[in-house]
């Protein structure tokens, strides 16, 4: 199989390390990709979100498969444009990406499908905002309702933030504050049948102890031993299919992966958010343990036969990944800083590049969230360990990274 993968973050660095050591890939190619990624697959400068440009390339490739990883294409209509082309493309249709593109569009397939989940109120002015702040009251959870790559997102006591930040966003979602650890799950879809990939537990927050402002993400780790042992058997039969039937019988059968975001409320597992691609960096440590090859699982969703393919196999052990991030992240990144010590990280743990340029030999910071640093171990103490020592070898002015991921799952 020849297969090109959309994107330039440390998801795609994942995706593409994965399909690279499948033995039925002959080929990676990533568009536009990152100095990481290069020395796994052939990097095309290409606009991710420009679906003619995508699809030509797809078809300049001969593309067996085309995997999209970031939102922002598939809200283009990217995956629409390689179908057309006749090339199975993994992801959804534009139409069926508004469950990540509008938080409205979303709360309202939720609704129809009888999906577990916050109660809200769609808002469009400083007075509707208002009144739904008051009806809800503290904490305040105000969501920009179209994309925001992670961030658009305020979880605050102080009622003049959340209405400034309904403010600046225009049309929001303003839901009622859900109390319980919050939890990831992907599932793989083919318009009509979906299979869960392992349970994760994303950081979203800058600071140890979940503080700062939110991000896209500064670590996570599997398996999440402390976590019901039924959730994934509950969230699929509660959420997940009962959405893919919804999303079919609307006409927009969901093709792709199905993110999931969980808060686990003393009533059972309730949605906090649906995206419409692998997280990031939850992706990193979930495609770590997974050992079902990754090409043929995603090429079954691609081609409506996942109901034939066999269970899904995982590696033994957990995975912990760690972001590092530019100086003064979120808020405006430094850029250009020059990233030593990559090649010191012992075997029990890895790099994936995410926010990063090259310059001749070397490597520069051009991003938020610049590494993810995965860890792997017989446990999550063992492979966040590794993750430790690992990100403690690597040296960039100004970075920062939370020092307590995975602290939960000890």
């Amino acid at each position: 199989m020849r297969i090109l993968v959309i994107g330039s973050g440390g998801r795609e660095h994942a995706l593409c390390r994965s399909l690279a050591t499948d033995p039925q890939v002959t080929e990676v190619h990533c568009a536009p990709g990152n100095p990481g990624i290069a020395r796994i697959a052939t990097l095309h400068p290409v606009t991710p979100t420009d679906p003619g440009a995508v699809a030509g390339l797809a078809e300049d490739l001969r593309a067996d498969l085309v995997v999209i990883g970031p939102e922002a294409p598939l809200v283009a209509g990217v995956a629409d444009a390689v179908r057309k082309a006749g090339i199975p493309c993994f992801g959804p249709s534009a139409e069926a990406a508004r469950i990540e593109g509008s938080k409205a569009f979303a709360k309202d397939v939720m609704a129809s499908a009888g999906v577990p989940t916050a109660r809200s109120h769609t808002c469009e002015t400083p007075e509707e905002a208002a009144a739904a702040l008051d009806a809800f009251g503290a904490p305040y959870v105000v969501k920009d309702d179209g994309l925001a790559a992670g961030k658009g997102v305020v979880v605050t006591d102080d009622r003049e933030e959340a209405l400034g930040h309904a403010a600046a966003c225009g049309r929001v979602v303003i839901e009622e504050f859900l109390d319980g650890p919050e939890v990831s799950l992907f599932a793989l879809c083919d318009g009509s049948t979906a299979v869960p990939l392992l349970p994760a537990q994303d950081h979203k927050r800058a600071y140890d102890g979940d503080k700062g402002p939110n991000t896209g993400g500064m670590g996570a780790y599997t398996p999440l031993t402390w976590a019901p042992a039924d959730l994934t058997d509950r969230v699929m039969a509660e959420t997940v299919l009962p959405t893919v039937a919804e999303l079919a019988e609307r006409g927009t059968p969901y093709t792709g992966v199905l993110f999931v975001g969980l808060a686990l409320t003393k009533d059972g597992p309730k949605v906090i958010e649906f995206n419409a691609r692998f997280g990031d960096p939850e992706t990193q440590v979930v495609l770590d343990r997974l050992a079902t090859p990754l090409a043929g699982l995603l090429l079954a969703c691609a081609n409506g036969t996942l109901d034939r393919f066999g269970p899904l196999a995982w590696h033994e052990g957990a995975a912990v990944t760690v972001v590092v991030a530019a100086e003064n992240y979120p808020a405006d990144p430094v850029k250009g800083d020059v990233i030593e010590g990559l090649s010191e990280v012992a075997d029990d743990a890895y790099v994936l590049h995410a926010g990063t340029a090259a310059d001749g030999d070397r490597v520069l910071s051009a991003g938020g969230r610049v590494l993810s640093v995965v860890g792997t171990g017989a446990d999550v103490a063992a492979a966040r360990e590794a993750a430790y020592q690992a990100v403690g070898r690597i040296r960039m002015r100004g970075s920062h990274h939370r020092t307590d991921i995975a602290v939960q799952g000890l």
